[in-house]
């Protein structure tokens, strides 16, 4: 079983990290399905995403597609939801979050199949408002909406056990105002930050598989050095409707398997 993992793994972070996500809405439900508990998938789920975001980092860091002020203080209020959602899962049974995770999925996949016009920059006179640049990219950040919202995002993703970028990018790019190549780059770096929230929470409840991450880890590693790289010449509003119909049939089948326990 683990070696089949690995290989799939692999492929689901090649596919995930080309757009800045850290592959939890796969890691997990695949574990489950493997008849591993959703707690200790959620857990092991979340590690695989911190080491995907290492890797996809490191690619998008060279490639100047990271805003790293931004990304740090955003995270700062997600990572504090993803510590609080990680602790407060053993309180929810394994039905129940599957119910949320299926919920969290099809949101996700719903606003990235659908093409929303963006609200538009931020005042840059108006209260909270922090002008950006990265490269030759400008925008504004309305700072006062972003931190609650990041909150509530890591709250959901430290329980259900992914990194947040499935709602992330599109978090950034429709309500923000942040360009889409920044947003993923952004985006895979920030998700390993909200996992490593979550994962210390479900680590108190001991909820971690230790051997099986670690091996699946190095399969993980090498798809995301290869997804990042990919995604840096790719065309993402393309590949992200795909996406997001992937995502709408991934909620399907969990919601379906947490009604047929």
């Amino acid at each position: 079983m683990f070696a089949v993992l690995a290989i799939l793994f692999f492929a689901v972070a090649v596919v995930f990290s080309m757009l800045g996500q850290g592959g939890g809405v796969l890691y997990t439900p695949v574990q489950v399905w493997s008849g591993i508990d959703f707690h200790t998938a959620a857990a092991n789920s979340l590690f695989l995403i911190m080491t995907m975001s290492l890797s996809s980092s490191i690619v998008f860091r060279k490639a100047k597609r990271i805003d790293w002020p931004l990304a740090i203080v955003l995270e700062i209020a997600t990572t504090l939801g993803g510590f609080i959602g990680g602790f407060s899962s053993s309180y929810f049974s394994g039905s129940l979050l599957s119910v949320l995770f299926s919920g969290f999925v099809a949101v996700a996949g719903f606003f990235m199949v659908k093409s929303f016009r963006a609200l538009g920059p931020a005042r840059t006179e108006a209260f909270g408002v922090w002008q950006r640049t990265v490269g030759d990219q400008s925008y504004a950040v309305n700072m006062p909406v972003a931190l609650p919202v990041s909150f509530a995002a890591g709250l959901v993703s430290g329980m259900v056990g992914v990194g947040g970028g499935i709602l992330k990018v599109p978090m950034m790019v429709l309500l923000f105002g942040v360009p889409m190549e920044i947003a993923v780059g952004s985006s895979a770096f920030m998700v390993g930050m909200t996992a490593t929230g979550g994962f210390a929470g479900h680590m108190i409840n001991g909820h971690w598989n230790w051997k099986l991450s670690l091996f699946l880890a190095i399969a993980v590693f090498i798809g995301g050095q290869i997804g990042s790289r990919i995604s840096v010449k790719t065309d993402k509003e393309k590949l992200k409707r795909y996406f997001g119909w992937f995502l709408l049939a991934i909620a399907v089948l969990m919601l379906v398997k947490a009604f047929l326990k």
